[in-house]
């Protein structure tokens, strides 16, 4: 038997590999920081034979509570993900298999690899009205690239959508490859009536440091992006630094921050109601968005989220509460489950990469009831 990381986003730790039920690991923590949840690697062993793998440790995970009713996913081909048994207790989450093939790939959530993020950016500049811009390096030396989609005009609206800041919540880039794809259709109605009213600037991985180092929450050194929007660094967050300035170079009347939540079985969003500027206008955008997003896909729900802020209450380190307030605009932290979507459960799949890439279809089209009153 053979168990092994070593690949783009891989992480795993193996303790003990002498019996196919008794394999026992551990997740690594992101490089400079105490968090750990996401894993990725190959087990390498005899078809056919059962085998158990106990994760342990996952007590002092990230999110202990996102084990619960947890199951993980894997792969033989690396293009289909699904879900295998797994049962979590006291720290440990085990899983039992029978493996196919000799080689089996398994994963926290389906892998959205800096390969195909290329591919996806590759893809993006072949078609017409489409500008890559390269912003700046992270701290590893990648790019930090914005796609803009449309020609920038005074009259038309700027709307952002960024995914990634989080490299272990891949179902964001997967999202964010859908709702391109979709803007790109030349044939797509959706996508020809914003493309009138407005320009895109999108942004499909906040966190390439990250993601190809098999990081669940941080940057190379251990930085949480998301808590760095007050005053992003280029020595701590030089990928929130580049992304803000140009951000307020183009100005923006639109924001959408994409992200996987490990507990909640929902897809939900978090608006911008605890910040200073919050008013009875952008209650209306956010009222009109949900209501579009409600009628377009039974995958969304606004009964399950997270708690919402008192007045003044929000937390100005946050993207989502740092752009609404810079530029008063609608501004929304959007959130898919690690697990299943328990209102439209799948127990083979679970919520999944082909269904996050259709929810970025989905949330496109909802933007369209809500841009003629941006600004």
């Amino acid at each position: 038997m053979k168990i092994t990381s070593n690949f783009d986003s891989g992480n795993i730790k193996v303790l003990a590999l002498s019996e196919p039920k008794d394999i026992q690991l551990e997740i690594n923590a992101d490089n400079g920081s105490e968090f750990f949840q996401w894993f990725h690697f190959r087990l390498e062993s005899t078809p056919f034979v059962e085998h158990s793998l106990h994760i342990n440790g996952l007590e002092k995970s990230a999110y202990p509570e996102g084990w619960d009713d947890y199951h993980a996913v894997a792969s033989y081909d690396r293009q289909t993900w699904f879900r295998v048994p797994s049962t979590f207790s006291d720290g440990t989450l085990k899983i039992d298999v029978e493996p196919e093939h000799k080689q089996m790939y398994f994963a926290y959530f389906a892998p959205y690899s800096y390969e195909r993020h290329l591919d996806l950016l590759a893809f993006a500049q072949s078609h017409d009205g489409v500008d890559i811009e390269v912003l700046g390096e992270t701290l590893d030396g990648r790019d930090m690239t914005v796609v803009r989609v449309g020609e920038p005009d005074a009259e038309k609206k700027t709307i952002w959508v960024v995914g990634r800041q989080h490299p272990g919540e891949t179902m964001t880039e997967w999202f964010i490859e859908g709702l391109l794809h979709k803007l790109l259709d030349d044939e797509d109605p959706h996508a020809a009536a914003l493309l009138q009213k407005a320009v895109f600037y999108i942004v499909p991985n906040m966190n390439p440091d990250g993601s190809v180092r098999g990081h669940l929450r941080t940057n190379a050194i251990g930085v949480n992006l998301n808590r760095e929007w007050q005053t992003p660094s280029l020595e701590q967050s030089p990928e929130v630094f580049h992304v803000l300035n140009k951000m307020h170079e183009t100005g923006l009347d639109m924001f959408l921050d994409i992200h996987g939540d490990e507990a909640l079985p929902y897809n939900f969003v978090a608006g911008s109601e605890g910040i200073p500027s919050y008013d009875a206008r952008l209650e209306s955008l956010e009222n009109r968005f949900k209501s579009a997003l409600l009628t377009i896909t039974p995958e969304f729900q606004d009964e399950f989220g997270y708690p919402k802020d008192e007045p003044g209450q929000a937390n100005m380190t946050v993207a989502s509460c740092a752009v609404g307030e810079a530029f008063n605009a609608l501004s929304y932290t959007v959130e898919m489950p690690f697990k299943d979507n328990a209102n439209l459960p799948d127990q083979y799949y679970g919520w999944s990469d082909r269904r996050s890439y259709q929810f970025g279809q989905d949330m496109l089209a909802a933007i369209v009831p809500v841009v003629d009153h941006l600004r």
